[in-house]
């Protein structure tokens, strides 16, 4: 086979490779929990590709990325569940219904508009899926996530801070939410104070209770400043890694490693870091 930008011969290369016999032994022993975690993964590379404006790596992610989607479609095809057109109609069906403003007769709709209507189109399409949930036969029975809480249709498999946030922004939608940052601030201390008597007490199973607590009060207190806690963290992430990477830089010009270094050598070397930044 050669290389082609038709769609329909990346699908015809996934089904080869899933084929007995004449296909790879690992793809063909791959099934949809399987291979779960690839899809997580190729979405993180696509972003990590966006933050370093590195197109030539973003295009060959967004490649691996929709590998996952053409993996889990010619499973799904092996089982008569669907197939890629099948996903294709899917996703632009909901595309027209979910925008009546652009496709329908709906016109001049403001943003909050917008917001209301995509919200109760998803409802519907909620309750369209638990109707064909209902209707299939025993031996086809999906596990249908729990509708009936405010909290429903939170994907357990996100990142736990963006979890953290989606959880919140559903319970803020009926009231159950600050109205200030400062008492979100307050909470975080609260959550400190009893980190802090877990510590004192030695009790290492209530103190990561309690840290659980604080990084979920964190992520509300992101939200109240129209923070982004995960795009938060991700960038405190760069800038450790950028700054113990001056530390690296000037010990080696001692030639000298951290291991060999004492913690004061090194925390005047991140100090300089700082100061350097702030310049």
């Amino acid at each position: 086979m050669k290389p082609s930008r038709d769609i329909e011969h990346l699908i015809a290369i996934m089904s080869r490779l899933r084929t007995p016999v004449v296909g790879c032994p690992w793809d063909i022993e791959q099934d949809f929990a399987s291979i779960a975690p690839c899809a997580i993964e190729e979405a993180y590379e696509v972003v990590d590709a966006i933050e370093r404006n590195d197109f030539i790596d973003l295009r060959e992610e967004l490649g691996d990325l929709l590998l996952q989607v053409v993996f889990h479609t010619q499973m799904a095809q092996e089982k008569n569940l669907f197939d890629f057109g099948g996903v294709v109609e899917a996703i632009t069906t909901k595309l027209i219904r979910r925008h009546p403003h652009v496709f329908g007769e709906a016109r001049d709709l403001s943003p909050d508009e917008v917001a209301k209507a995509w919200n109760a189109i998803k409802q519907e399409e909620k309750a369209e899926r638990a109707a064909a949930r209902a209707a299939l036969g025993p031996e086809n029975k999906a596990q249908a996530p729990d509708s009936s809480s405010v909290l429903a249709g939170v994907p357990h498999a996100l990142p736990a801070l963006t979890r953290a946030l989606k959880l919140q922004q559903k319970a803020s939608k009926v009231g159950f939410d600050w109205n200030d940052a400062r008492l979100v601030l307050a909470k975080i201390r609260e959550e400190c104070d009893e980190l802090e008597r877990e510590l004192d007490a030695g009790d290492k199973n209530a103190a990561a209770g309690e840290i659980g607590d604080l990084i979920f009060a964190m992520v509300n207190l992101a939200r109240h400043c129209d923070a982004d806690a995960e795009g938060a963290l991700r960038g405190t992430n760069a800038k450790f890694e950028r700054r113990f990477g001056f530390i690296e830089a000037e010990l080696a010009t001692l030639g000298r490693t951290p291991a060999e270094a004492s913690l004061e050598e090194m925390d005047a070397l991140w100090d300089a870091a700082k100061r350097r930044e702030r310049a």
